[in-house]
């Protein structure tokens, strides 16, 4: 984990940031809040169904970068074996479906994380930006966002590269960062439902 010395000194980089809008808070806590309520019981059953598949328990953590730079930890589904390190086939189906991506619902609850935002990468990228980019970490990571939808795919996008490491840091990254620019630079309630429907229908 970062020291409190650096986040202090990231934050002080953002003084010309927007501030956090309000009807941005109400619709993260109490859309996530209605979300994890009625989902609730496909939690479990995705829980037990991925423990029994990739090993207990079945919740993937890792660090991720958040807002002003500061770290904190994804929670995601497993969906892969915590022994052979291999993908299983409901982890495919999970990740294909997204459902894989549910427990980040208590990232949104706990305040990490927001319904609609860049999403959250590991050190190294977001918080490695410079100049004006980085008026990015202003914004807390999102479960969904243009870039999201965009590269959904990703994942197969990148198997299809000769190096899957430089087409995404020369191509791919670049790109995510001119849209969670746009999405910045045109914050807005109608813009963020059009997103969520968007996410949804291409989910369906």
């Amino acid at each position: 984990m970062e020291s409190p010395h650096l986040s202090l000194s990231l934050q002080t980089n953002f003084v010309e940031v927007k501030k956090y809008p309000w009807w941005k808070a109400m619709m993260d806590y109490g859309i996530g809040f209605l979300a994890t309520v009625i989902l609730l019981p496909v939690f479990f059953i995705l829980f037990f169904i991925a423990s029994f598949d990739t090993g207990f328990p079945g919740i993937f953590q890792q660090e991720r970068i958040g807002r002003f730079g500061k770290v904190f930890v994804i929670y995601k589904f497993r969906t892969y074996h915590s022994i052979t390190h291999t993908k299983s086939e409901v982890g495919k189906w999970m990740r294909k479906t997204k459902l894989d991506e549910l427990p980040q619902l208590f990232n949104i609850l706990k305040g990490d994380m927001s319904l609609v935002g860049p999403r959250p990468d590991i050190s190294g990228y977001y918080d490695a930006l410079k100049g004006n980019d980085r008026v990015i970490l202003g914004l807390k990571p999102g479960l969904t966002s243009e870039a999201g939808i965009k590269y959904r795919n990703e994942e197969e996008i990148l198997n299809q590269q000769e190096n899957p490491l430089q087409y995404n840091d020369e191509v791919l990254f670049p790109e995510k960062i001119k849209m969670n620019l746009d999405y910045y630079n045109h914050l807005s309630f109608k813009n963020d439902l059009k997103i969520l429907l968007k996410t949804f229908s291409v989910l369906r």
